[in-house]
């Protein structure tokens, strides 16, 4: 009887033990920020997210490279975007500067000094990874306001997201923040110093973003309240000088005592140096004044030398920090038969071979130097 009596005592020990462990976990998975956790190798920050964003450079799609691209029934760009498509792709949100309208054939396709390009490029944007294209630059006006309104309506048609150039007031006033599936928000801006010398339509200032400081720093105060994190595009400098110049760094000092996190800059057709600048309020803002061409027919060898800048967002509670940013240059190739360019391609300038470019590794480490001249530990990607 009394060994009975124990077996009865040690098993309702153990079913109040178990019901008090399970009301314990229970309490914790409820109010996770509470949990006790006794090693660092357990510790795991239920609240800190990140994301990578990359960047490139200006889409300037001249008559002899959407030439090259007919196929004989689309304009085909995904053949020329091919080689880099997996570094497009990657990050979670990548940017492009649009240089040329993409107004489609309906009001005929051009190239200098007037561009207009075919929707088959943004629809094949967006399929190698491009999440937002950045419109204000001074090509916006060069086919008018139809050649807006049909760009516009077709991201809109696909689902790409556009910044700097709008449809109406309303388009404008509605601030472009992309929400991350990381609970992170980003907020994409774009301006231009001009539309060589084209007057935007009165009463029509929606259709290009100018650089206007009042207009910035209100549009800027207003994502740093509805988003986590906010890019500020700048179509601004001189063209093919690899330095920027004073109107460059005043304009992206400005940005960054405003609190933007990262100004991206665009117009020289060349890549500058990155830089790393503080805002009056101690906080860091990273640089890159001219991201080169990515996509276009220019000839010249540094014209033909663009990238792809990647950086990563740590979001940890309320603290949100920019890191890490690193850089894939790249490279136009093309065979030249006559005018006529053939084969164009964007090619990893690493993958660049000393037949398709005579020293191919110097102009690769000649540009590794020239870009982290102001970020001494700028990782560039393998």
């Amino acid at each position: 009887m009394k060994n009975v009596c124990t077996a009865l005592l040690i098993i309702l020990f153990l079913i109040i033990a178990g019901c008090e462990g399970q009301q314990e976990y229970q309490g914790h998975s409820h109010h996770t920020n509470e949990i006790d956790r006794p090693t660092k190798d357990t510790d795991i920050n239920l609240f800190e997210h990140e994301i990578s964003i990359a960047a490139i450079g200006d889409i300037l799609i001249h008559a002899r490279v959407y030439d090259d691209g007919w196929n004989g029934e689309r304009y085909d760009f995904l053949s020329m975007l091919e080689p880099v498509k997996e570094y497009l792709k990657q990050p979670d949100i990548t940017m492009a500067n649009q240089e040329t309208i993409m107004g489609g054939e309906e009001i005929g396709l051009s190239t200098y000094p007037q561009f207009n390009s075919p929707f088959e490029l943004g629809e094949d944007l967006k399929k190698v990874g491009v999440d937002v294209v950045t419109m204000a630059n001074n090509h916006t006006l060069d086919r008018g306001e139809e050649a807006i309104y049909n760009a516009t309506n077709y991201y809109e048609e696909i689902g790409m997201h556009y910044t700097g150039s709008f449809n109406s007031e309303e388009d404008q006033r509605t601030l472009r923040v992309i929400e991350t599936e990381e609970d992170i928000s980003v907020a994409f801006l774009s301006y231009t110093y001009g539309t060589n010398g084209i007057p935007v339509p009165d009463g029509k200032d929606y259709l290009v973003n100018l650089i206007d400081r009042e207009q910035i720093e209100r549009e800027v105060t207003e994502a740093e309240e509805q988003a986590d994190v906010t890019i500020v595009s700048y179509h601004f400098g001189e063209e093919y000088q690899r330095l920027p110049n004073q109107q460059q760094t005043d304009l992206a000092q400005f940005a960054a005592d405003l609190g933007a996190d990262v100004v991206i800059g665009h117009h020289p057709h060349v890549l500058q140096p990155l830089d790393w600048l503080e805002g009056k309020d101690g906080n860091q803002t990273l640089v890159a004044y001219s991201l080169g061409n990515f996509l276009s027919g220019q000839y010249e060898l540094y014209k033909r030398i663009g990238g792809i800048l990647q950086f990563s967002i740590k979001k940890d509670g309320t603290q949100v920090k920019v890191h890490s940013p690193s850089f894939l240059p790249t490279f136009v190739q093309f065979d030249m038969i006559s005018d006529t360019m053939t084969d164009v391609q964007v090619l990893p300038l690493k993958d660049v071979s000393d037949q398709q470019l005579p020293d191919a590794s110097d102009h690769l480490a000649e540009i590794k130097e020239h870009l982290s001249q102001n970020i001494e530990d700028l990782q560039f990607i393998e």
